[in-house]
């Protein structure tokens, strides 16, 4: 059947490629300027709905129910993998992706119903995919900050930009990925004449709420240092490492959690596929109503179970600091 479908939509690509070449239809041109237009008018749409929802924020204090918790899980997934798009954007682009996949598997299930069930699902665990990815960065950053932390804290008798300014002697110390930001603090306060206040509060926005404990407390000390005072940075030496051991207990629990899915969506999709090879069953899975319905619970059941599974593991979250200033 696909082979059927996808050799028909080849003939037909050829022969409209055929007919406009011969009679200058120009198809490919009007089909692009449809496209730009389409795509045009869902970013004016966009940007309308975005400076709207821009200004009903700083008026209206939202319900924290299911849209705004959905609302959040986007910006985050935007932030964390700095994608050049708004919330009305993404919304747009999962609704494109969302009709997409239906159509896709209209060819398999047969039955729109079961179709939408499929793609919903899909989506789900697509979000929810990106979603732990992006709880693991994050936390691969918490450690990155903690072990620049470790080398810093000690050193920071002399002052903490000049502890600073030693570690990033050597480029093995801390990690690539936060290095260039305590470069940038660095040059801020030697070379750009910023305070050192201000250098420090663009440094904990970069690095984010698990460096709140140490700015503030560098700040504290650069502005009011005493003799004695540099010990309030071997507290978070000592915070660092009940932080360590939390976490690899956390991660351990998470690994288990993580296998026991792995192993029993295994075992479902083995049993599936070992259906497909016998011919009784494939039949009845891809040909009869029950068998169709008893397939798209199987997808739905594996996307939902492992949704399930990482909010679970998000509830418990990545500790770190939450120190304001």
């Amino acid at each position: 059947m696909l082979f059927n479908v996808g050799f028909s939509i080849a003939i037909g690509l050829f022969l409209l490629y055929v007919l406009s070449k011969v009679f200058d239809l120009r198809f490919l041109d009007d089909i692009k300027t449809l496209f730009s237009y389409v795509i045009d008018a869902i970013a004016n749409h966009n940007t309308k709905k975005y400076l709207e929802r821009i200004k009903k924020n700083k008026i209206v204090k939202t319900n924290d129910n299911i849209i705004s918790k959905y609302n959040r899980l986007v910006e985050n997934i935007i932030f964390d993998y700095n994608l050049p798009l708004t919330l009305e954007g993404f919304n747009s682009f999962i609704s494109i992706l969302f009709a997409i996949l239906v159509l896709i598997a209209v060819l398999f299930l047969k039955d729109i119903t079961l179709s939408a069930l499929v793609s919903i699902s899909l989506l789900v665990g697509a979000i929810t995919y990106f979603t732990m990815r992006s709880r693991n960065l994050k936390a691969a950053k918490i450690e990155s900050i903690m072990d620049a932390e470790d080398l810093i804290c000690p050193l920071a008798r002399d002052g903490v930009l000049v502890a600073i300014k030693k570690v990033l002697e050597s480029d093995e110390y801390i990690n690539a990925d936060i290095r260039p930001f305590f470069v940038q603090f660095v040059e801020n306060c030697e070379n750009y004449g910023y305070s050192f206040r201000r250098a420090m509060e663009i440094l904990n926005r970069q690095l984010g709420p698990k460096f709140d404990n140490f700015a503030k407390k560098a700040v504290i000390f650069e502005y009011n240092e005493r003799k004695g005072m540099a010990d309030i940075f071997l507290d978070i030496v000592e915070e660092n490492a009940a932080l360590r051991e939390i976490n690899a207990r956390k991660n351990r629990i998470f690994k288990k959690m993580n296998m026991n899915f792995i192993m029993k969506t295994a075992l479902i999709v083995i049993f599936v596929a070992y259906s497909m090879t016998i011919s009784e069953l494939r039949s009845f899975l891809l040909e009869s109503t029950v068998g169709r319905f008893v397939l798209t619970m199987t997808i739905v059941a594996i996307c939902l179970s492992f949704a399930r599974c990482q909010a679970l593991q998000s509830d418990i979250g990545s500790l770190g600091g939450d120190n304001k200033w």
